[in-house]
């Protein structure tokens, strides 16, 4: 697989792999503790070498399963986590930026990784009551001590990008991007580009629905997040499908499959644009990692954006309580 730079000079490789879901967020796992360790070191055999986290995925068991799973391959690898929640009796319940909070968010995620270093340390959500100068400050004096190399921030609006990055550099900002999500575009990729900040895309297969696996009649099990989320209610499940469908018409003639197209749409947009699609199986994995070999010509790239805006999406991304925690500031 090939790299892309973010901010800074971070090398990493082209597709990433979000880990949330291996732990949290989208029901039951079907496999063992023993099964995730082995996806996520066959990652890095296909070439991935960016790894999401957070502490909050869980939380914690997710850093403590990617800390284990990746401590032989560590110099091969960057890991991403995040720290901005305050958790409590095993919940997040509501958001922490304080200084102290985010100093003790770094040591213990340094301990659940295994490792002395985090490559990307993310504010997860953007704190109202901490200002963004003081967390951008304390990060930087983390990058200074060694225990961090990288500073980002996660759906953050760009006021909040631009007053962080003239404290300290941003190497990147990771929020949703993809086919059916295309906020991104109206102002941040042009104020990214602007400052030299690389951008990190969660959930570019929309989660799993621009894989065409999911559909009118899919049944979330519990636990599954996408059952609180607008987008995902049988109706505008339905009132989606003709996007999906058409997806599925260029990935047949491509000999691709429908996420390979829309994992090579997004690479296409920008060299600093890296995605990190999320799976528990192995087939998945491989099938994502080949996106980077699917080329788009300018006419199919325009039809997608033609095709995507004409139909546009029903439903919100997120349900009222998680857009509360969305940056608009």
């Amino acid at each position: 697989m090939h790299t892309r730079t973010l901010g800074q000079g971070l090398e990493v490789s082209a597709i990433g792999l979000g880990c949330m879901g291996i732990s949290s967020n989208y029901g039951p796992t079907a496999g063992t503790r023993g099964d995730m360790i082995t996806l996520l070191r066959h990652a890095v055999e296909r070439g991935v070498t960016m790894f999401d986290t957070a502490e909050a995925y869980g939380p914690y068991v997710n850093e403590e399963l990617v800390g284990e799973a990746l401590k032989p391959l560590r110099a091969e690898v960057q890991i991403a986590t995040k720290f901005g929640w305050q958790i409590e009796n095993g919940k997040s319940v509501g958001l922490n930026s304080r200084p102290e909070q985010i100093r003790n968010v770094a040591e213990s995620s340094l301990r659940r990784l295994k490792t002395e270093t985090i490559d990307l340390f993310y504010q997860h959500r953007v704190d109202p009551n901490v200002p963004i100068e003081e967390v951008a400050g304390t990060v930087g004096m983390l990058i200074q001590e060694g225990k961090v190399r990288h500073f980002g921030l996660s759906e953050a609006s760009i006021s909040t990008v631009r007053r962080a990055h003239d404290v300290f550099p941003v190497t990147a900002l990771q929020s949703e991007y993809s086919l059916w999500t295309r906020d991104p575009e109206a102002q941040v990729l042009t104020t990214l580009a602007e400052l030299g900040i690389g951008f990190v895309a969660f959930s570019p297969l929309g989660r799993g629905y621009l894989t065409g696996t999911v559909n009118s009649k899919t049944r979330f099990a519990e636990g599954d997040i996408r059952a609180t989320i607008p987008r995902f209610s049988e109706e505008n499940r339905a009132a989606n499908q003709t996007l999906i469908d058409q997806i599925a018409r260029l990935a047949h003639e491509k000999g691709a499959s429908p996420g390979q197209i829309a994992l090579a749409w997004l690479l296409a947009q920008h060299p600093w644009i890296v995605p990190i699609p999320g799976t528990r199986h192995i087939s998945r994995l491989q099938e994502n990692s080949d996106a980077t070999r699917v080329p788009l010509s300018a006419d199919e790239l325009a039809e997608l954006d033609t095709l995507a805006q004409r139909m546009g999406v029903h439903g919100d991304r997120y349900d009222d309580a998680l857009a509360s925690y969305v940056d608009r500031s």
